[in-house]
């Protein structure tokens, strides 16, 4: 047999154990609003918590390795969702006939003692900068070696928005050049100014180093401050300390060093140039029109040296075809969650796996039960309903960004895409949280179908956080496709709501992303099952609606939601 013939042999034979455990449906309680078929409310009843139970526990099995992007293990869980696919009776959606989708990836490790970096005044000597207390950078090229002598010039918040008559980059050109940039965007209370205290995309770092990228810099010095980023410093640090993935070929990751850099280095940089302070220059820059990019007299010079290996992972894509002819498409629903995890840490001392049982083994089981209640429903959908277990979204969203470029439809036939992230099995929700639903056209009817469910609708508690932005349907969203993520409130059955931020905060400090989140015997997933059958509903009546989903009027993905819709149907 094959490898993955084998794989696939001894994948069924241990699902077939797993779900032998699993008990039969406990009763669900239906909903009835508006325009929403009993077919849908029988689906959605159909949803079992025990067989989301059960693929949570294989998936968070030692076996599966920590399900680490190129591993073996990924191997394994990409198979098991494909087989479990395949006996729901969902329809292949991949490649070449098949389920699986696959993504090539290059993978980069900066070799810290080798890689030198240093601050050149036009006047006097360099300044030579320690690798890990005062910079650390990433060569996103996956060359083995980048060499760097090129101008600095300050640009800010390095943001091209021209929605809030905003340009950064006004007069002057970074080609060839390292663009000095601050971290966040410019402050505001003004809901219609970079959206007031909410975080827009303009003030992730991402956007700041594909901006820049796009501008042909060669380099990117994010200045770091801890208000402004929301993280310290060790954060940062710590996440630049490991491999990063970039999708190979990607046209944007073209920086030879995506850098960041402490606040008190950017404070020496900005004396060395004779330009004050630069928590002043801070200020300044975010203030409408008393910013004016500048080349400062200094140059960034040095080496970055990597470990670079290429490798492919994959999604999983299926879908349950629709009651609507095949062609042309419209309202197609989507539904996804990651599968990857972090692997195995080869120098832990001890366990050092990450099971990932929670992150996200719990999305993968709601997945997965979704897919099976759609396809065993007797009466099909609208349109037809895809589903994709996306992978190295732990690398930066890089699963979900692939798919979103290839998606198994046109995105403008996608009428919505409903994400499934770390859902803790605790118990049942009586809030939910999906952040970003209020953005579309769709908002009136997310907020009848909640209340039928008995789910109170919160908002964001920390919007300055960006939380929108660090999840797969944000991928969706780029390329147009109206998406969100579902997930639990605080608020549960039987429980205030201090107990259910005390859980997730414990959860946080010790179990997020570490080899502790293992599965549990004594978890709960009548919760998962809850927002499962939610999604369902929520997916079924927006495919069923006669005009598709939008973007609401100026929000920053309308545009892309247009492009989409202009592009005709093969």
């Amino acid at each position: 047999m094959h490898r993955r013939e084998v794989l696939t042999a001894v994948t069924a034979a241990v699902l077939a154990a797993t779900l032998a455990h699993a008990q039969q449906p406990a009763a669900a309680k239906t909903t009835a609003i508006a325009g929403l078929p009993v077919a849908a409310q029988t689906a959605a009843a159909a949803i079992d918590p025990e067989k989301i139970r059960a693929h949570v526990r294989f998936l968070s099995l030692d076996l599966l390795e920590g399900r680490g992007p190129g591993t073996r293990g990924d191997q394994l869980a990409a198979e098991y969702i494909a087989t479990q696919f395949a006996l729901a009776g969902l329809k292949p959606a991949g490649e070449a006939g098949g389920y699986f989708q696959k993504v090539p990836l290059v993978a980069v490790h900066t070799v810290e003692e080798k890689t030198k970096l240093s601050l050149v005044p036009a006047g006097g000597p360099a300044v030579e900068l320690n690798y890990g207390t005062e910079i650390v950078a990433k060569d996103q090229t996956g060359q083995p070696a980048a060499e760097l002598d090129a101008p600095i010039v300050f640009v800010g918040y390095g943001i091209d928005a021209p929605e809030y008559r905003w340009d950064d980059y006004a007069g002057v050109d970074v080609k060839g050049k390292v663009a000095l940039i601050i971290v966040n965007e410019p402050p505001s209370d003004d809901d219609r100014f970079f959206k007031g205290k909410a975080l827009t995309y303009y003030g992730r770092w991402t956007y700041k180093y594909e901006e820049a990228a796009r501008r042909g810099a060669v380099g990117v010095l994010l200045i770091h401050r801890t208000d402004l980023a929301s993280y310290g410093w060790e954060v940062v640090r710590n996440s630049q300390a490991i491999e990063k993935s970039y999708l190979d070929g990607d046209p944007l990751a073209t920086l030879r060093a995506a850098s960041w850099i402490q606040h008190d280095v950017a404070q020496g940089l900005f004396k060395l140039a004779g330009l004050g302070d630069v928590d002043k220059a801070i200020e300044n820059a975010g203030k409408p029109g008393a910013f004016h990019a500048v080349e400062l007299p200094v140059r960034l010079r040095g080496h970055v040296e990597s470990r670079v290996r290429r490798y492919v992972s994959t999604n999983v894509v299926a879908v349950v075809p629709g009651a609507a002819p095949a062609h042309p498409v419209k309202n197609a629903v989507l539904y996804t969650a990651h599968f990857d995890h972090l692997g195995i840490d080869p120098d832990a001392m001890g366990d050092g796996i990450y099971n990932g049982a929670a992150d996200n083994g719990t999305g993968c089981g709601i997945l997965l039960e979704l897919a099976r209640a759609f396809a065993q429903s007797p009466v099909p959908p609208p349109h037809p309903v895809y589903f994709a277990a996306v992978t190295a979204e732990e690398q930066g969203l890089l699963g979900s960004e692939y798919l979103g470029k290839h998606p198994p439809v046109p995105a403008g036939q996608i009428a919505l895409d409903l994400n499934y992230d770390m859902v803790l099995p605790i118990g049942v929700p009586l809030s939910a949280s999906i952040g970003g639903a209020e953005r579309l056209d769709l908002w009136p009817t997310v907020e009848k179908l909640a209340a039928a469910f008995d789910l109170a609708l919160k908002p964001d508690p920390t919007p300055a956080a960006g939380h929108y932005y660090r999840s797969d349907h944000f991928s969706l969203a780029r390329v147009g496709i109206p998406a969100f993520s579902v997930n639990e409130g605080v608020l549960f059955e039987g429980h205030d709501e201090a107990w259910g931020r005390k859980q997730f905060e414990d959860y946080v400090a010790h179990h997020y992303h570490q080899p502790s989140d293992e599965y549990r015997a004594d978890w709960d997933f009548s919760g998962n099952a809850k927002l499962a059958r939610f999604g369902l509903e929520l997916g079924w009546l927006a495919s069923g609606q006669e005009k598709t989903v939008e973007w609401q009027a100026g929000d920053e993905f309308e545009a892309a939601r247009k492009a989409s819709r202009a592009v005709k149907p093969k």
